[in-house]
């Protein structure tokens, strides 16, 4: 049936006379009417489909509102609940102890060296015995994920009950930073963050020495590393999730060992002598004593050796207050130099070297950095390389998939973006790179002196 034809049929019958009395909108609403049930009736079975809709689960609760106080307490209230319910059903260290003795009480010989092994047999025996919260862990799946190389089929006792400890242990720091999850939605933002670090610090032993009014610009130094990496897009706030897959709670909580090696501790982002490192350095920094830093304060930063071009950009991207940069920003700036091999220090200066905010880097844009370098060169007495012979190098290095462009990823996937920002902005980085095979040698040669002696 071909209900255009219908419609237009019946729109033109005679009875112009009742049309003329009716309304325009009447008129809308009749034809609308009919073309409803004309084309309800050539797709068929419309209706019944319908029904099925209003089965449909609602899946959106809106977040109450700042003045719906009740359903806020009710909110805060309901979740806390959930959480001590699911604190409930870890394993406690009463429960860890006695599985560790269900293990070693159904080991399957032989030991291979000190270890003990388990067969799937008795793996199965000591899941029945363990009780139901550890059910989870006892499955086919677990078995055969620890299961290596034994010609036995069994695997290590101690490997097992590790796992078992890293799951609780997640399990246990996802239930503590959900506490500090204010929104409830799975993520922290800045405040959040603070917040747990600030209410961790007693717990580690290894921050005793911390001066209280040291602590606020500890948790903002602590708290800048998981941002600074965790939240790209600066949207100002973390998955809960992000922060567990990473490694730098593992570095936190690393600082609870009271025996920590002072070389462990220089490598530790969080501990208190990389802490007061940085925040010397920042002092160190700031002449004037203001608590900001200008751009001539910063260019003394490291070797003193950055270009003033590549410092305009840094004024010019990052955030300042009258043309000087705060601790916050200044945390920012050196992450991404001391990590210049991570995609998100890389993701840092490529936006500051991306001039034209193109998304990528060209020539010009090689050459207005490296321009700086030349100049840095001539007034330290040195002769200035040739910019062609540089931008061959870097295009061959990175080796873009536009012979012409250099993106982002192009650096981030050539593992070489870390030499190529350093050999545009800082004139010791790029002295260190256009001598490094004389480095190398005189390294070997102090080698084979000391091994003479």
């Amino acid at each position: 049936m071909d209900w255009k034809e219908v419609l237009r049929r019946r729109l033109a019958t005679p009875n112009t006379v009742t049309n003329k009395k009716k309304s325009e909108q009447e008129l809308k609403d009749e034809e609308m009417d009919l073309f409803t049930k004309y084309y309800s009736e050539w797709k068929g079975g419309r209706k019944n489909t319908n029904e099925f809709y209003k089965m449909i689960p609602r899946f959106y609760y809106r977040l109450p509102a700042e003045d719906e106080v009740l359903l806020q307490k009710l909110r805060e209230e309901s979740r806390a609940v959930f959480l001590q319910r699911k604190s409930r059903e870890l394993l406690d260290n009463e429960e860890l102890q006695n599985l560790w003795f269900l293990l070693d009480k159904h080991q399957t010989p032989p030991m291979i060296g000190e270890e003990a092994m388990i067969n799937y047999e008795n793996f199965l025996k000591v899941g029945e015995k363990a009780g139901p919260k550890c059910k989870q862990f006892f499955t086919a799946k677990i078995f055969a994920k620890l299961l290596h190389t034994d010609s036995y089929g069994r695997i290590s006792i101690m490997q097992f009950f590790n796992y078992v400890m890293r799951k609780v242990w997640l399990h246990q720091t996802r239930i503590g930073l959900s506490l500090y999850d204010v929104a409830g939605q799975g993520y922290l933002r800045e405040s959040d963050l603070e917040n747990y670090i600030l209410e961790l610090i007693p717990t580690l032993p290894q921050l005793d020495g911390l001066e209280k009014s040291f602590y606020s610009f500890y948790v903002c130094t602590a708290v800048r590393k998981f941002f600074f990496f965790l939240d790209p897009l600066r949207t100002g706030k973390i998955k809960i999730q992000d922060i567990l897959a990473c490694s730098f709670l593992d570095d936190l909580l690393e600082l609870r060992d009271e025996e920590l090696s002072k070389e462990s501790q220089e490598t530790n982002w969080f501990s208190a002598p990389s802490a007061l490192r940085v925040y010397g350095q920042y002092l160190n920094l700031d002449k004037d004593h203001n608590g900001m830093l200008s751009k001539e304060e910063l260019s003394r930063y490291g070797t003193a050796t950055m270009t003033n071009v590549f410092l305009d950009r840094v004024f010019q991207e990052c955030l300042t207050y009258d043309g000087e940069m705060d601790y916050k920003t200044y945390l920012d700036f050196v992450l991404a130099l001391e990590n210049r091999k991570e995609p998100a220090a890389l993701q840092y200066i490529f936006k500051l070297l991306d001039i034209e905010n193109k998304g990528y880097l060209n020539v010009f844009s090689l050459n207005y950095f490296f321009r700086a370098i030349q100049e840095l060169m001539k007034i330290h007495g040195q002769d200035p390389v040739s910019f062609q012979d540089v931008k061959d190098e870097i295009f061959d290095m990175v080796k873009p998939k536009d012979p012409l462009k250099i993106s982002l990823q192009d650096l981030i996937n050539s593992n070489q973006g870390d030499t190529v920002t350093t050999i545009l902005i800082d004139l010791n980085g790029f002295w260190t790179y256009e001598n490094r095979e004389a480095l190398v040698a005189n390294d070997n040669e102090n080698s084979a002196d000391l091994d003479d002696t």
